[in-house]
């Protein structure tokens, strides 16, 4: 595996830094610069980050520190690390089993003859393999995910390659819109920059863990916050620009409906890269004297100050030049570039925008075929270089079919009538469909069942264990002591206390978060609707 490997031959990150730093690549990622933004603006901007800032840090802190423990504890890739702690037999996986067994046959009384041979094949997978489900469904949903993420990936070379040609100097936003319109409907461009991002994402992680991940993440996470510093100063120093400032961090709760909550929550899962294995995959390379409770803190305080700090970089130059913050998912690759059309230099910095805007795929992306390939090299013995080729030249080939079906199913209609046989699925292109199948389904499901299984299965007594080591006395300090800042005085540090942050964790792993992804799935999925 390398010659970084520790004798029992599993790769570690250097340090916590080096860790931290991975981890935080893999969560700030298109989702931070991207997404975020545009659904700010749609939900009414500062009342909505204060909701996404709780949404982190009551859902999202939790749910990761459970995969980072899981990964730590067995040292696996997330199949193998259930496959570690999950019980020879448990009821409730019967009982799971079961219910999959007759919503199948339903299913296909119903005619849903598609979903319902899908519903027998989990009840059987379920019954056979237990607790190991939310394992596979991790790995699945890394697959899943990467083979279109990496379509927009490819985007970002094109916008950045486009940028420094001068081809983005858009004098209207019909100009802007046509770019990326005939950028959508061209499969040749499309598929050859979705393959150029999957070239360099393979490439670090031909490299190792140390050599790839960790040493391009030590040079990438810096210069992007770096490169979001610049933006931010350049737009706060146009006219106009405070009123920008005003509006992402000034709250509106007039604006708040229910639809907002989930959509904050549902991002708060997705920006983290939770449920999608990664997680636990980084986490497998931590060593036994890393604190747990700092790590996450600080993966999750860098990935919410990236997305505060695209905000601060986007709505500034937004109102200066007076567009519309709510123009909604097109606010970067159609209205950023007519902004930057209308400021000095405007040329140079879309050209910064877009390399921003590829560096956090590329972090995220790295994270995702890491899932993969630490998946083959654990569970099939497969060398490093073996499992990227095979891995990457899959997901590469799979991405293919959205990089040709991103609006539409024009070039791929016989699977999408075979699809819609199957299916009767609704989604726009093949794109939309492998979306919905990672970010809407897997990606929850899975985070739900790894709360559920940390929580009630495996116990968060043998959880808050493994989090003690490395962080001395830190999981039994008293709440309230931690928060007066006195975490470290002896009269204050008594184990008697209740409320611990051990416990404060615990109770919110086994009720609040499975709860709270549970709505949000059901309303994700359409079952639940406001």
């Amino acid at each position: 595996m390398g010659n970084n490997a520790p004798s029992g031959g599993r790769e570690h990150w250097s340090g916590q830094l080096g860790f931290v730093l991975a981890a935080a690549g893999s969560a700030i990622g298109l989702g931070n610069i991207w997404k975020f933004p545009y659904i700010t603006g749609e939900n009414g901007g500062g009342a909505f980050v204060l909701i996404y800032l709780a949404c982190i840090l009551l859902i999202g802190l939790p749910v990761m520190l459970c995969e980072i423990i899981l990964g730590r504890h067995t040292q696996k890739n997330p199949v193998g690390a259930f496959k570690a702690l999950a019980p020879k037999s448990s009821l409730t996986a019967h009982l799971f089993s079961i219910m999959m067994l007759i919503s199948g046959i339903a299913l296909i009384c119903f005619d849903a003859y598609g979903w319902g041979i899908i519903f027998l094949l989990t009840s059987f997978m379920i019954f056979k393999y237990g607790w190991v489900i939310p394992g596979i469904m991790s790995v699945f949903a890394g697959f899943i995910i990467l083979s279109y993420y990496s379509v927009v990936g490819g985007w970002t070379i094109t916008y950045f390659c486009s940028s420094i040609s001068g081809s983005l100097s858009f004098q209207n936003s019909a100009e802007a819109a046509a770019f990326f319109d005939t950028l959508k409907v061209n499969p040749l461009t499309c598929s050859v920059f979705h393959i150029a991002f999957m070239v360099i994402t393979c490439l670090i992680i031909y490299s190792g863990v140390r050599k790839g991940i960790e040493r391009w993440s030590r040079i990438l996470m810096p210069a992007l916050f770096i490169i979001l510093m610049a933006l931010i100063l350049r737009g706060i120093t146009l006219p106009g620009a405070l009123d920008g400032v005003d509006f992402f961090l000034r709250p509106d709760f007039s604006k708040i409906k229910p639809q907002s909550v989930l959509t904050a929550l549902g991002h708060a899962f997705f920006t983290l890269s939770l449920g999608m294995g990664a997680i636990i995959t980084y986490g497998s390379y931590v060593s036994k004297n890393e604190n747990l409770f700092k790590a996450s803190l600080s993966i999750v305080g860098l990935d919410t100050l990236a997305a505060i700090m695209a905000g601060l970089a986007i709505f500034p130059v937004a109102y200066a030049v007076k567009i519309n913050p709510e123009c909604g998912p097109g606010l970067v690759f159609q209205t950023l570039p007519l902004v930057f059309a209308k400021v000095p230099l405007g040329s140079f910095w879309c050209a910064v925008f877009f390399l921003l805007l590829f560096i956090a795929a590329l972090t995220s992306a790295m994270s995702l075929l890491e899932v993969v390939v630490s998946f083959s090299m654990d569970e099939l013995k497969w060398t490093r270089h073996f499992a990227t080729i095979v891995c990457g030249g899959s997901i590469t080939l799979l991405g293919c079919f959205s990089a040709v079906s991103v609006s539409n199913w024009k070039n791929i209609e016989w699977l999408h009538s075979m699809l819609v046989d199957i299916f009767n699925t609704s989604q726009s292109s093949f794109f939309d469909f492998m979306d919905n199948l990672g970010a809407n389904w897997l990606l929850p499901l899975a985070g739900l069942f790894i709360a559920l299984f940390t929580g009630w299965i495996w116990g968060t007594k043998k959880a808050v264990d493994e989090m003690r080591n490395g962080s001395q006395n830190f999981a039994d300090v008293n709440f309230f002591s931690f928060l007066a800042g006195l975490k470290d005085d002896p009269g204050h540090n008594s184990r008697v206390h209740v409320l611990t942050l051990a416990s404060l964790w615990g109770i919110f792993v086994r009720f609040i978060a499975p709860a709270a992804i549970l709505i949000a799935f059901l309303h994700t999925a359409g079952w639940i609707k406001y």
